[in-house]
């Protein structure tokens, strides 16, 4: 991608009445629109970060044995668990199960308090997985896989260090369910963490008789703000029972399917990152979902030339800025964007058969030889 390409343009300013200070980057950037509160258009640059944090989801999610659906938006107001509904169709036997799917959809909600950027919207995208079990046995194997593999998911979003498995309130299905919670001082959440064991609660299950059962003393704990990013649960036979959702076991009995339910929101996620991981001079992507590598900048004429050049070569890992702008413009534009890597070619670096490289993170710089980087694009 050149910038010549590209329809977006960055700014100094963000719209007065935005509050969210990853919004705030993320409008600036031009990886996102406003179009009013709590409803945000995902221009190209956003799009491709917000498609790269799907695919880590879907790898994870994939490797766990579950498959991809989508199922439509419009559903009958007289079912309430469309999941349910369908897999009726296909379980029938205990040989059919264990069943897991999943999907990224489209939610919307009357959010009142649409203050914090894409971390907090009215229209949004979500992750849904659903596993249809023969029992709670086989369900609980699952639903510790699912934690699993969500660790995995922050860790390679670069939030890992920074989320908590959450003890949260399980409503109606259960007595607990698990949120995932990254600290944030941004966050509308309020965890607790017990100092010697790592353990987090959410204030909602914060009781004596929680704390005894799970052998936390409460002088132990610590209060931290945070943003939810996930959230995994046991839905029991509720919708089995609600919907008649059941299967032949092996001896011909009828039994009704056991439930679980695990989201995420690649969304909000991204709202998150933009505000755990940036700094006073723009945004830092991790470099699985930045959406490009490389900030590349050409100075000087045979600069420009051999960056154009290099371009070419890689287009989907380098953004090139063509613009005819000064150097600290286009600098101050690679902070702001958060792109892994700057790449400066300069007659200057071409002379010595070199280019400039600076971790974005780091702020680390070093030379490469031509040959060195070019390796790099392959």
């Amino acid at each position: 991608m050149k910038t010549s390409q590209l329809f977006t343009k960055t700014s100094k300013t963000a719209p007065a009445d935005e509050t969210s200070r990853s919004a705030e980057l993320l409008l600036r950037a031009g990886y996102i629109y406003k179009e009013m509160a709590g409803v945000y258009d995902f221009l190209p640059l956003g799009m491709r970060t917000l498609q790269n944090i799907i695919q880590v989801i879907r790898e994870e999610m994939n490797a766990l044995g579950a498959q991809e659906l989508t199922m439509s938006t419009l559903q009958s107001k007289a079912v309430w668990e469309a999941f349910t509904r369908l897999m009726k169709s296909y379980i029938s036997s205990y040989k059919d199960l264990p069943i897991y799917v999943y999907q990224f959809q489209n939610k919307f909600r009357n959010e009142l308090r649409a203050k914090s950027g894409i971390m907090r919207t009215r229209e949004f995208i979500m992750k849904d997985l659903y596993s249809f079990c023969i029992d709670r046995k086989q369900h609980e194997k699952f639903y510790e896989e699912v934690a699993k593999s969500y660790a995995r998911i922050f860790d390679r979003l670069g939030i890992g260090d920074k989320t908590y498995r959450t003890f949260a309130s399980g409503g109606s299905f259960c007595k607990f369910s698990d949120e995932f919670q990254t600290l944030c001082e941004a966050g509308e959440d309020i965890i607790y963490i017990d100092k010697e064991s790592g353990i987090a609660l959410n204030e909602e299950v914060l009781t004596d008789e929680n704390l005894e059962n799970l052998g936390i003393k409460r002088e132990n704990l610590t209060e931290h703000k945070a943003a939810e990013v996930g959230n995994i649960f046991t839905l029991g036979y509720k919708y089995a029972d609600a919907l008649d959702l059941n299967f032949n076991d092996e001896s011909g009995k009828r039994q009704k399917v056991f439930m679980g339910s695990y989201g995420i929101g690649p969304s909000r996620v991204m709202g998150v990152i933009a505000e755990m991981l940036s700094d006073d001079k723009g945004l830092v992507w991790p470099e699985e979902i930045a959406p490009y590598k490389y900030y590349l900048v050409g100075l000087g004429e045979e600069g420009n030339k051999k960056a154009a050049e290099l371009h070419d070569k890689a287009p989907e890992l380098v953004f090139f800025d063509d613009r005819d702008a000064r150097a600290g413009e286009k600098f101050a534009d690679a902070e702001l964007m958060g792109m892994p890597y700057r790449v400066v070619i300069s007659d200057k670096t071409l002379a010595n058969n070199q280019v400039e490289v600076m971790n974005r993170k780091t702020g680390e710089t070093k030379l490469l030889t031509l040959d060195e980087f070019e390796h790099k694009l392959v």
